[in-house]
This record gives structure tokens, sequence and C-alpha cells, in this order.
């Protein structure tokens, strides 16, 4: 399933050249790290107003969404899903409470 997101961050990425006229992504990232912001907020409220509205397929494509535009962000900052994907294996296997208190200690 990551086989995706590799693809996709591969395509974000080649979006950072591109014309703003010719890509939704090159316009986000010529608009920069504010308006990527805002779009990130925008997507997770829809996400949030979906989960309460309790339909199944809308929240699946708001996440999406949020997700793509996440990931937009994290390209602009010189970061992409496998950073996330190597946090998150991180924290596999630890108790949510002690991964926050080592957190909490730092």
């Amino acid at each position: 399933m990551s086989d995706i997101l590799t693809r996709l961050a591969e395509v974000l990425e080649a979006r950072k050249g591109a014309d703003p006229d010719d890509s939704y992504v090159a316009q986000l990232y010529h608009r920069g790290l504010d308006s990527i912001l805002k779009k990130v907020g925008e997507e997770a409220a829809e996400t949030l107003i979906a989960a309460k509205g309790g339909d199944r397929e809308q929240l699946v494509y708001e996440t999406a969404d949020l997700w793509f535009h996440t990931l937009v962000m994290l390209a602009h900052q010189g970061l992409g899903p496998d950073d996330v994907l190597a946090e998150l294996g991180r924290r596999f296997g630890l108790s949510g409470l002690e991964e926050k208190a080592a957190r909490d200690r730092k």
C-alpha cells in the first residue's frame, strides 16, 4: 500500500519545477507554505465534518484530500511519506502512554 505514497511523493517532488499555470501542486508550491498550511487546515476540517456526518464514502474522499495536501506540505519541507512511516515504525509496539511520557520528558 505504501507504494502509492512513494509514487505520489515522486510526482509531488517533480511538480516543484513545474509551471504553476499547468499544475495545481506547482501553484501550491508557488504560493508558499502559508497557503499549503491553509489548505491542510481546510482539508482537516472537512475530514472532521465528514467523520461526524457518518458517510463512510465521504470520509474516505476527504481523508484522501487531507493526506494529499499533507504530502504536499511534507514535500515543501523536504520530507516525504517515508519519514512519517519511519516515525510510525519507531512507535509501533510502544504503549501510547509510554510514548507520550517519553515525549514529555524531552
